[in-house]
C-alpha cells in the first residue's frame, strides 16, 4: 500500500499512461507537419489533362505523341546540384563542334589510310586498326547533306534514299548480276547476286530444297563477303537471321547499304584474327562468289567457320570453284587451276570431319558433325590439322586464328549434339540454352535466366510508354551490354532485330547462350569504335555500360561513338547509376541530345536511374566551316 492508502501499481499506471500519451502526440504533431510540408511543396496541375497524364491514363494509347507525352509525363529528375563523382570524361559543357564533311562515312577502326601501314599479307591491313590516342576525334560525324529517315521496314528491304548513302558505284560495277540500281532519289534493292541472277529469294528456295531451311532447326546464318546483304535481306522472311559480313574494300559502302536496307550486318574480313563469335554459334555459313582463299593457309579459313557453326551446321558454296566445268571461261581461269582449288577444298572438308551433303548446279553444301566421336577414326588417316588444345574455344577478341580443329564437348553416344541439342525456332527464344543448363557459364543458372526474361517484359511493358517501340521508328537495334540476351528476346513481336554485343571484358562470357537462344551478337570492346559505318543503328541500349568503362577510358570518347553510330532522331536508353547519368547527359547535351532523367520502372527507391536520349536532327552543309 502507500502512503496514501492507495494501491502502488494505480500511480505506476498512470505515469505510463501520461507517457504514452506524450508519445502521441509528438508523433501526430510530426505526422502533421510532414502532411503540410508536402501539400504546400506540391505543384498544382495547370488543367485537368496534366491530371491524366501524371496518372497515365492513357496507357494503351498507340498514337503518334505516345513518346513525347511519356517521357514528359515522367518525373523529370534534377541531380545536378546533388551529386557528383570523380568519373573518367574529358572536355566541359561546350558544345561538340562538327568533324569535317570529309569523314561523314568516318570509321575508326577500319580507317583506309590507317590501313595502310599494315602487313598486306594475309589482308591484316584490312583488320581492324583503331586510331591512337592522339588521333582521336572530339568532334560529331555529319550526315550529308540532305540526308533523311530510311524507309521504315519492310518497304526499306528493297529501297534506300541515294543521299543517304550517295555511292553509284555499284550500281555500275555491278550492273548485270542486279545488287543495286538507282531510281531518281533512290537506290533499289531486285534481290540479285552474282551467283543469283534470278534474285536472292529465288536462290534461297533452291537451297530449301537440299536442306530445311523452313522448319525452325536452322535460325542463325552468317554470309561471309555478302555484298548488299540480300541473301540475309530474304532469309528474314523464313525466320532465319543472318549475320552479314564483309570488309571495307573496293565494293565502296556495301555493309553500309545492307544496314541502311535493315539487314543486320558487320564490317570485318576473314584474315588473320577470328571473327568476334563465340564457337558453335552459327546454325548455317555462306559463301557466294566471297573470294575466301578457303583451301590456302593449311585450310585455316574453312578450320575458322568450324570453329564457329553449330554441330550439325551447314556450309554452303557457290561460285567458284563449284562448277568450273561451266563457268571456267567467264571466270578467266584455267580448268585445271579450277580443278585444283575444288579437289583442295573437298580435302580440307574431310580433314576436319565435314560430310559432303550435296553438289546440284551452282551449289555446293557440306555438314559439321554433330559431335567427334566419328572424328577419332578421321583423324587416323588424317593427322592434320590436329585438335586444339587451348581451353577456350570462345575467345575471339583479338585473338589469332588457329590451324587445328575446335574440340567439341563431350557426348555420351554417338547420336548425341554435342553441347547439346536446341530447340525449334520460336521455342527456341526461351527455352534454356544449354551453355546455361550445363553450368558451363559460371554463377548463371536457370532461376537466373527466367528471371532475367521476367525482368525484360517488365522492362518492355514501361519502355512502351518511353519510346515509340512499335511505331515503325526503329529497326536496327543495339544492346551495348546484352547479358542474356533478354532484351532481343523481349523484342521478337517487333518488327526489329537486335545486335547483341557482350563486352570482351564482360565477368561472364554470356554471347554463345545468346546465339543458342537463337540471336546474333558479337565481341565488343567499347574503349574502341565498333565494326560499323555511321548512322546505322535507329536504337541503342546501354545497361550499366558506363559502370563497366568509366574507369578503363574517356566516357566521353564512348558516347561520341555512339553518336557516330546513332542515325539523326534516333533514341538512346541509358540505365545507370545517378551519378553517371548526370555526367552522360551533361555530355549528350553538348552533342546536341535531348534528354530526361527518369526513375526506374519499379519506383523511386531503385538507385538505378534510367536516361532516354534523342540525337537531334542535323546535317553538314557543304559551305559550311568544320574542323
Amino acid at each position: 500500500m502507500g502512503k496514501d492508502g492507495s494501491p502502488k501499481h494505480h500511480s505506476q499506471f498512470d505515469s505510463k499512461r501520461n507517457r504514452l500519451t506524450w508519445i502521441l502526440g509528438v508523433s501526430g504533431l510530426c505526422i502533421l507537419s510532414y502532411i503540410m510540408g508536402a501539400w504546400r511543396n506540391t505543384p498544382s496541375p495547370n488543367s485537368q489533362s496534366e491530371v491524366y497524364s501524371k496518372v497515365d491514363c492513357n496507357v494503351a494509347s498507340n498514337s503518334p505523341g505516345m513518346a513525347s507525352s511519356a517521357v514528359q509525363s515522367s518525373t523529370n529528375l534534377d541531380f545536378e546540384s546533388h551529386h557528383q563523382t570523380d568519373i573518367n570524361y574529358s572536355g566541359g559543357t561546350q558544345e561538340f563542334p562538327p568533324c569535317n564533311i570529309s569523314l561523314s562515312e568516318y570509321t575508326p577502326c577500319q580507317d583506309r589510310d590507317r590501313g595502310r601501314r599494315y602487313d598486306r599479307n594475309m589482308l591484316k591491313y584490312r583488320e581492324r586498326h583503331c586510331p591512337s590516342k592522339e588521333e582521336q576525334l572530339y568532334c560529331l560525324i555529319p550526315a550529308p547533306p540532305k540526308y533523311k529517315p530510311p524507309f521504315k521496314w519492310p518497304q526499306s528491304r528493297d529501297y534506300a534514299w541515294y543521299n543517304n548513302i550517295p555511292h553509284k558505284e555499284l550500281s555500275i560495277e555491278k550492273a548485270i548480276q542486279n545488287w543495286i540500281q538507282v531510281e531518281g532519289d533512290r537506290f533499289k534493292f531486285p534481290g540479285g547476286g552474282t551467283m543469283f541472277p534470278r534474285g536472292a529469294d529465288a536462290y534461297i528456295d533452291d537451297i530449301n530444297e537440299l536442306i530445311p531451311l523452313t522448319t525452325g532447326t536452322i535460325r542463325t546464318a552468317i554470309d561471309t563477303g555478302c555484298g548488299v546483304a540480300s541473301w540475309g535481306a530474304y532469309l528474314l522472311k523464313r525466320d532465319i537471321i543472318a549475320m552479314s559480313f564483309a570488309p571495307r574494300d573496293t565494293h565502296e559502302a556495301q555493309v553500309q547499304f545492307a544496314l541502311e536496307r535493315g539487314v543486320p550486318a558487320m564490317i570485318g574480313v576473314m584474315a588473320s584474327q577470328r571473327t568476334p563469335y563465340p564457337a558453335r554459334a552459327f546454325d548455317m555459313a555462306h559463301c557466294s562468289r566471297c573470294l575466301i582463299p578457303w583451301e590456302k593457309n593449311e585450310g585455316m579459313y574453312l578450320i575458322e567457320v568450324d570453329r564457329i557453326l553449330r554441330p550439325g551446321g551447314y556450309w554452303i558454296l557457290s561460285g567458284p570453284p563449284i562448277r568450273w566445268k561451266t563457268y571456267w571461261r567467264g571466270w578467266e581461269r584455267t580448268q585445271e587451276d579450277l580443278k585444283q582449288e575444288q579437289d583442295n577444298i573437298e580435302e580440307v572438308a574431310k580433314r576436319i570431319c565435314w560430310t559432303k551433303v550435296i553438289e546440284k548446279d551452282d551449289l555446293s553444301i557440306w555438314q559439321k558433325p554433330k559431335n567427334h566421336v566419328g572424328c577419332a577414326q578421321t583423324k587416323q588417316i588424317y593427322k592434320t590439322p590436329h585438335i586444339c588444345q587451348s581451353d577456350n574455344a570462345d575467345r575471339a577478341w583479338y585473338q589469332d586464328m588457329e590451324k587445328c580443329i575446335t574440340p567439341l564437348p563431350e557426348v555420351s553416344s554417338p547420336d548425341q549434339v554435342a553441347g547439346g541439342a536446341l530447340e525449334k525456332w520460336p521455342k527456341r527464344a526461351f527455352a534454356v540454352p544449354p551453355r546455361i543448363s550445363s553450368g558451363s557459364i559460371p554463377n548463371i543458372n536457370e532461376e537466373k535466366f527466367q528471371k532475367d526474361n521476367e525482368i525484360w517484359k517488365e522492362r518492355i511493358v514501361h519502355y512502351k510508354h518511353l519510346v515509340p517501340l512499335n511505331q515503325g521508328k526503329y529497326r536496327n537495334v543495339m544492346d551495348m551490354n546484352a547479358y542474356l540476351g533478354g532484351f532481343a528476346a523481349a523484342l521478337t513481336k517487333y518488327p526489329v532485330w537486335v545486335m547483341n554485343v557482350v563486352p570482351s571484358n564482360s565477368n561472364h562470357d554470356t554471347l554463345g547462350a545468346i546465339f543458342e537462344r537463337g540471336f546474333i551478337g558479337t565481341y565488343q570492346d567499347w574503349c574502341e569504335a565498333f565494326s560499323t559505318y555511321p548512322r546505322t543503328y535507329d536504337l541503342i541500349h546501354a545497361a550499366n555500360v558506363f559502370s563497366i568503362y568509366q574507369d578503363r577510358c574517356n566516357i566521353t570518347l564512348i558516347l561520341l561513338e555512339m553518336d557516330r553510330i546513332l542515325r539523326p532522331e534516333g533514341t538512346a536508353i541509358f540505365r545507370d547509376t545517378v551519378e553517371l547519368l548526370v555526367k552522360i547527359k551533361t555530355i549528350t547535351d553538348a552533342m546536341r541530345w535531348k534528354s530526361s532523367i527518369m526513375d526506374h520502372e519499379s519506383g523511386p527507391f531503385n538507385p538505378e536511374k534510367i536516361l532516354v536520349a534523342e540525337k537531334t536532327y542535323w546535317t553538314a552543309e557543304v559551305k559550311e566551316k568544320t574542323i
